[in-house]
């Protein structure tokens, strides 16, 4: 379980002299001012914004029922008042953050002293919404054995399905100061249960169990469903207001949590605290956890190439260095041959260097890629072989010392590799024209490495190919990371995506050369394709595809097979395979072996295209 530690927010309202006078508890000045100054309740701590109007004040004697405690990580139990008042924006439970392991009991009656605070999980700079908490407590039990209060049903009735309000333009964007309308907006919605007990029936799986002991649900099962079970995000508007994290409050140790795959369902009741964390929002803390009931979901094998087609695939192997065991060589060796049907060039990101992510200098691969290909041929597959360019020590981003790198593995029974001049890592690849064609200056080569946009981040790898006498160029590519965007469940509406900036850059940088070639040759075959980091819809692909250069063509299916890639429960697009003009008829095919399922590989699919040159 991954742990938090509390800080405060910079920022409250204040509240009425009376109000604070009422709080100072103990004081002579406080009992001579307090006439009589009702007790504050729960929901006078959580108000109807998502910060507290108490945020910073001491309180005395909140009193609640404890329906959740948490014995790891972020320490501390909830507590609920049974006695709610009529309004629908403000919640009835808290959190009370103990440090060290509390000492109450789910049913005890409890009243609480402390601070409230507002605590940002993952810090204020990251976007996150804040959890309103009472910390440094003072608590006294007075009865156990007590009724919970009702659990509130989350359910595809309940949940609206519009998914945020428009942040404040005067408030940078932010939601924070805004009213909740939790009858018409589900951030507000889920934000007026905080800390309180709900409840969630039988739902369908749309997040595997991940390592962390955490999975997602959706409360709104025919919401953008995925043909295999999942839930598509197919725009930023469809951000899928039913999807749910779920975690559970016993330790894995006591009770192991459920493996489940996407399609898989959580039947029963699940039961428990609302929390909010910095990895996925709003999550069921589950206190009563249904049952895994699983589906029939199964890796998929797609459709081995007819002798006058070319195959084409890309797949990021999730940094592959020759000290991952033997078991993970052989996985994915089985799954270039079985799942992808041996396809005539592969292209792959995160190949690491000889010594994985040691950080000697060492940028050779030559021992990794020797690894995985006789793992390929042993599973049945082709003698292939391979190009690539070593990059500078340090400078390509990902797992320091990793020194990962684009690859193509190719099968020289079926396609050729035409070598001119191999670059190294900082020749910028160009294209010429020979004998009425396009050529490259440099193949293997990269492109524009010396460009800004390629700063830390890998640079795109370009090759030609010959099949049955046709040139194909291949540029493989591993665009920057969405490291630093802010969640969908940001306190900013619409959350900032700082990444883009330099995706996009990166993608007119292809896009340019795309267009050297096609300049040269109008009719080449020219293919893009790589974890591409962004979706199909984004400006970053669209910058790919100016000018008509190039089409993605995971656009050619349906929306609801459109991704490769699972996360907080929403299927998306990473990785993509793109086509010059000249490519008018192909087939095209996510290959979903890995981001439905508990046990992967990588937590990538692989994306295969098959033409006729």
């Amino acid at each position: 379980m991954r742990s938090s530690h509390p800080r405060s927010a910079a920022v409250a309202a204040l509240v009425a002299t009376a109000l604070a006078t009422g709080l100072l508890a103990g004081s002579a000045d406080a009992a001579e001012g307090a006439v009589s100054a009702d007790p504050i309740r729960i929901h006078d701590i959580q108000g109807t914004t998502r910060i507290s109007p108490l945020n910073g004040k001491q309180v005395a004697d909140v009193a609640g029922i404890v329906t959740g405690v948490r014995t790891y990580g972020s320490r501390g139990f909830w507590i609920q008042d049974p006695d709610a008042d009529d309004n629908d924006a403000t919640s009835e439970g808290v959190f009370v953050f103990t440090s060290s392991a509390p000492t109450v009991a789910v049913g005890d009656a409890v009243k609480v002293s402390g601070t409230v605070g507002e605590y940002v999980p993952g810090g204020v700079n990251s976007g996150n919404q804040s959890v309103t908490q009472i910390s440094k407590p003072t608590v006294s039990v007075v009865s156990s054995g007590n009724a919970l209060p009702e659990a509130t049903a989350v359910n595809e009735y309940s949940v609206p399905a519009e998914y945020a309000p428009a942040g404040d333009p005067a408030a940078g964007g932010s939601i924070n100061g805004l009213a909740l309308e939790p009858s018409r907006y589900a951030l507000d919605y889920y934000e007026s249960l905080e800390g309180m007990n709900v409840t969630i029936g039988t739902s369908r799986v749309v997040g595997a169990t991940d390592p962390y002991n955490e999975l997602w649900v959706t409360v709104k099962g025919w919401e953008n469903a995925a043909r295999r079970g999942g839930t598509i995000y197919g725009s930023y508007e469809s951000q899928n207001t039913g999807r749910l994290q779920i975690q559970q409050l016993a330790p894995i140790a006591q009770q192991p949590f459920p493996v489940a795959n996407v399609g898989d369902r959580l039947t029963g009741t699940t039961e428990g605290p609302l929390d909010f964390n910095q990895f996925g929002g709003y999550t069921l803390v589950a206190r009563t956890l249904g049952t895994v009931t699983a589906g029939t979901l199964a890796p998929e094998k797609t459709k081995a190439q007819a002798p006058g087609e070319l195959a084409v695939a890309t797949y990021n192997v999730e940094n592959l260095d020759p000290s991952d065991p033997q078991e993970k060589f052989d996985n994915l060796a089985k799954a270039v041959v079985e799942n992808l049907a041996s396809p005539d060039i592969l292209a792959l990101e995160e190949i690491q260097d000889d010594n994985g992510a040691k950080n000697d200098g060492t940028v050779s691969a030559e021992q990794t890629l020797a690894k995985f290909t006789a793992a390929i041929a042993a599973a049945g597959g082709p003698a292939y072989q391979w190009r690539s360019v070593n990059p500078e020590d340090k400078k390509d981003g990902g797992e320091p010392g990793g020194n990962i790198r684009q690859v193509f593995l190719f099968n020289p029974a079926r396609v050729s590799f035409t070598d001119r001049a191999a670059g190294d890592a900082t020749t910028a690849n160009g294209v010429l024209r020979e004998n009425g064609h396009a050529a490259l200056t440099h193949s293997p080569g990269r492109i524009d490495p010396a460009n800004p946009a390629w700063a830390d981040s890998r640079k795109p790898l370009a090759g030609e190919f010959v099949f049955r006498g046709r040139t194909v160029f291949v540029i493989a590519n591993h665009f920057g990371s969405k490291g630093g965007d802010e969640g969908l469940t940001s306190h900013h509406q619409p959350p900032v995506r700082s990444s883009e900036a330099k995706r996009l850059l990166q993608a007119q940088a292809v896009n340019g050369f795309v267009k050297e070639i096609l300049a040269a040759e109008k009719n080449a075959n020219v293919l893009v394709l790589g974890d591409i980091n962004d979706f199909e819809f984004s400006a970053t692909t669209n910058a790919l595809a100016d000018g008509g250069a190039l089409y993605p063509a995971i656009k050619s299916l349906p929306k609801a097979e459109r991704y490769s890639y699972v996360y907080q429960g929403n299927a998306q697009v990473l990785d993509q395979i793109l086509t010059s003009p000249a490519i008018k008829s192909f087939t095209y095919d996510s290959v979903h072996i890995n981001a439905e399922f508990s046990a992967q590989n990588s937590d990538h699919d692989p994306q295969v295209l098959r033409f006729r040159p």
